[in-house]
Formats: C-alpha cells, sequence, structure tokens
C-alpha cells in the first residue's frame, strides 16, 4: 500500500484497530531508535537491493510504514545528530558541520567560512532528557560524535560513544573507544553493539518505559568486516550501483544486530509495545556503493546526500505494509518522540519539525506541501578522484543553502548566487535545473529561503577569501576533466 497523505483506502474497521499513544495504557510505550551511519538510500533490501541481505529490517519493514522521502537534517554526522536530537534546525544549535568548515584546498574556497561548533551544548533541551525528565529509563549504545559523553544529554547509561566520528581502532577489538571495554582479539564492532543493546534490554527495569538510542557505526568507513561474512558476498551476481563484498557483509553485521534487538523485545514480552524508528544519519559514499537514481552522495545537499531509508513500526498502531511518499525529516523525531511519551516540549524550545504520531496512526494528515530547509555555509572537499555529481569535482558540497517545498527544491549557491530549481517527482536524480524556466517559482522559493535564514540567524560566509586564486581553481578543475 502506498499513501501520500491520510488514505482513503484504509477502512473504518482498520482505523479501529490504529489508536493513539496513552489510550488503551497507563504506561507510555518503550521507543526504539536505531541510526545506521552513512547508509545509502537504496542499500538495504526494503529499499530495492537485491545484493545487500537485510531480513531483519526487511521484516521490520514489512511491519510497519517506510518512507520513501525520508530526510536526514543535514548532508554529513554530526549536525544531522544534533538536529535529531534537539529537533532543531542547524543554525540554531550552531553544530553546521564535522569539525573543520574550511575543507578542501584554500586556493580553492572563494569565501571564508563562519565558525563551528563541534559539540553539542549540554544546556541545549533534547528529546533524551525530556524522557528521562518523565521517568524512562534512557540507553544510548554506539556512536555519538557531539562530545566526550553523552550522558549529559539525558541518558542514564552511554555505551560505547566517544567525540570522534570514526571508530579509532577500526571495527575488531581492540577498539580504542573510551566508553566500550575492549572484548577477545578479533570480535566484531556491530555484533558487539547488538549484543550490549540486548542486554540492556534484558535487565531493563520493567516497571518503567524504556529509550534505547542504537547508534551504528556501521557502515561508515573504513570498510571492514569478518572474512568469512565477506566470502558470503564475493561471488554473489552485483548490480550496477551495488558491488561492493567487504560493504555488503558490513550491512549484514548490522541487520543482525538490529535482528538481535527485535529478538530481545519479543523475548522480554515488549514488542508489541514498543515504538521502533529505523534510518540513516545521512546519505552514502558513491565510491563504496552507488546512490543512483539519486543524485551525489554524503555531504552533497542534492538527494544523495540527504535523502535515507526510513522505517517506523508500532504493533497496533501504525498499518503494516504501508510505503509513504510524504516528505518527511529527522527534525519530526523529537516531537514525535515527545508526543508518544505524552510528555509536552518546553515552550521556550524553539523545535523545527512536526509530529509525525497523527500520521502514523491515520488519525491525522501531514502537510506534504511544507517547508523543509538545510543550510550549509561550508566547504566539503570531494573524496578522492573528485566527484562529477556535483557542481564542480572539488567538492562535495561548496556554501549554500536549500528548502523543499512539496515537489519543488530549490538551491542556492552563495560563491556566486547561483540558483538551481528542481521538481523532484519529475526529477528525483535533479539532472534539469528549471530556474531559467519557471523564474516565478524560483523566486517565490528564493524569498521563503531568504526569510527562513533571517528568522534563525543562520551564519553566512564571513566574505571574500584572500587565498582564493582563480586560475589555480581552474587548472585543479582542468586537470579533474581530463
Amino acid at each position: 500500500m502506498t499513501r501520500h497523505s491520510l488514505p482513503a483506502i484504509i477502512t473504518a474497521c482498520s482505523l479501529a484497530a490504529v489508536t493513539p499513544a496513552g489510550a488503551d495504557s497507563a504506561t507510555p510505550p518503550n521507543i526504539v531508535f536505531i541510526v545506521a551511519d552513512d547508509l545509502g538510500w537504496t542499500d538495504a533490501g526494503f529499499m530495492g537491493s537485491t545484493y545487500y541481505e537485510t531480513p531483519n529490517l526487511d521484516r521490520l519493514a514489512e511491519s510497519g510504514m517506510v518512507f520513501t522521502d525520508a530526510y536526514a537534517p543535514a548532508a554529513n554526522c554530526a549536525p544531522s545528530r544534533a538536529s535529531v536530537l534537539t529537533g532543531q534546525a542547524t543554525p540554531r544549535h550552531g553544530v553546521l558541520t564535522v569539525s573543520n568548515p574550511e575543507r578542501g584546498r584554500s586556493e580553492h574556497r572563494r569565501l571564508i567560512p563562519p565558525p563551528n561548533k563541534t559539540t553539542l551544548d549540554p544546556a541545549l533541551t533534547t528529546f533524551p532528557r525530556l524522557l528521562q525528565e518523565a521517568g524512562y529509563q534512557t540507553f544510548h549504545i554506539g556512536k555519538w560524535h557531539l562530545g566526550d559523553d553523552a550522558r549529559p544529554h539525558g541518558y542514564d547509561e552511554a555505551i560505547g560513544g566517544h567525540a570522534g566520528g570514526m571508530t579509532p581502532g577500526g571495527y575488531f577489538s581492540p577498539y580504542r573507544i573510551p566508553t566500550l571495554e575492549d572484548g577477545p582479539e578479533g570480535e566484531y564492532l556491530t555484533d558487539r553493539l547488538g549484543r550490549e543493546a540486548a542486554a540492556l534490554i534484558e535487565a531493563r527495569d520493567d516497571s518503567r518505559p524504556m529509550l534505547l538510542s542504537m547508534q551504528f557505526y556501521s557502515p561508515h568507513t573504513p570498510i571492514e568486516a569478518p572474512e568469512e561474512t565477506i566470502d558470503r558476498f564475493r561471488d554473489k551476481p552485483a548490480t550496477p550501483i551495488h558491488f561492493n563484498p567487504v560493504y555488503a557483509a558490513m550491512i549484514h553485521h548490522l541487520d543482525r544486530s538490529v535482528g538481535r534487538i527485535l529478538d530481545a523485545l519479543e523475548r522480554q514480552g515488549i514488542l508489541d509495545d514498543t515504538f521502533i524508528l529505523f534510518t540513516s544519519d545521512n546519505g552514502g559514499i558513491l565510491g563504496i556503493s552507488g546512490q543512483d537514481p539519486l543524485r551525489a552522495e554524503k555531504g552533497a545537499f542534492y538527494e544523495g546526500g540527504l535523502r535515507v531509508p526510513m522505517i517506523v513500526t508500532w504493533p497496533g498502531r501504525v498499518e503494516p505494509g504501508v510505503r509513504s511518499a510524504t516528505p518527511v525529516t529527522g527534525l519530526d523525531y523529537f516531537p514525535t518522540f515527545l508526543e508518544i511519551a505524552g510528555v509536552e516540549k518546553p515552550e521556550e524550545h524553539i523545535t523545527d519539525g512536526d509530529s509525525l504520531l497523527p500520521y502514523l496512526t491515520g488519525t491525522g494528515t501531514l502537510d506534504a506541501d511544507r517547508k523543509l530547509f538545510w543550510h550549509f555555509p561550508f566547504y566539503l572537499q570531494a573524496y578522492q578522484g573528485g566527484n562529477a555529481h556535483t557542481r564542480d569535482v572539488l567538492f562535495r558540497t561548496r556554501p549554500g543553502s536549500l528548502v523543499r517545498v512539496g515537489d519543488w527544491k530549490l538551491l542556492e549557491y552563495f560563491e556566486d548566487d547561483a540558483l538551481e530549481l528542481y521538481k523532484i517527482g519529475d526529477d528525483i536524480g535533479e539532472r534539469r535545473n528549471l530556474a531559467d524556466i519557471f523564474p516565478g517559482k524560483t523566486e517565490e522559493l528564493h524569498r521563503i529561503l531568504r526569510d527562513w535564514r533571517e528568522e534563525t540567524s543562520a551564519p553566512l560566509p564571513i566574505g571574500p577569501n584572500p587565498d582564493f586564486d582563480a586560475e589555480a581553481e581552474a587548472r585543479a578543475l582542468r586537470r579533474h576533466m581530463r
């Protein structure tokens, strides 16, 4: 079943089986939030891959709702995670990129980017803190990337996270992660984190609801997996976009750990009382897994950098087998989690998303034409070998902003004031810039984007970069185009 808004084909009988939060229980549901790292939009069976094997995620997808137009709040790790935690667009919390905003060679950068925050301010309101204050047990496992310790942000326990974005020792023990004791030599990190999650589920206080935030490092680089699992995929027929047996093995282990979590919930008899959301923190990487039919990759603000797989399940509340093309964003998770738990947001805390609960339960709609924004006044250099899928091969992205409203998406680049307009429903690969063909729509969206930047006090580049060398840039572009 596919739906774009409240489905007319849901019968009165099926609506009666979908009850709002808290209608039949005095105890709020458990919440399990599972995030893969750099998993591309099609890098799972439920999103169409025939090469990657994800039976547990596919089972999850069959039991709930798949969002085909789900977006990360940012195109790289730390800002995406900060926005999910706070429910705020990146200009509000200040974590706009990963570490250095001046990526790439200085002589190729026309502008000086503004400063960037690399840690999330513990004073900011987060959904785990609000759930913790409301009586939830709150557990974080895996990647953190927003400071040294997740616990000050609302977690009772935090296992396996640290300030960095990558696994310091790789995927095999010893891991060199300060918050995770090393396992036996050769232990695989993704398996270990899945076992840690299952153990927390089984040891929880069953008189209180639980929030489990399961944040996998996988399949982020380094691309590593056990040899016996890699062998499983070496002779499997590849496809034009899915071809890497090591990456396939990483996804297999990630999926197996998701299965461990589902099995633990079932053994404890709480699967039916648990809201589960699975997604990725941003898009995938072209050299590792193709992003077609999307354009570009992680770090770019074309669809390949922002669009992510997403599943929501909640037995008896979310109808199974639904695929929705209504655009949603990671900014929606904060208000959704709070509404599910029956927790009020502090009035002074501004959020930028909408609760998905009415849409998920069939009791309301979600505006398919609402405004979704992204802002990135920085530079991200291209991966080795260049990237012809963005505006030029030197950068995955240069400073700019974008907005999607309904089917229309406008990108603005600050270096040359260029505007790009795409109609996503007709051109998911963003191949045809319609800015000159629809000048009225272009100006309308540009005005909306400028107003949003002013409202959020979005930081802009400071000014021209004195190191910029147009001739050096031109030479570099010519070298890559040979």
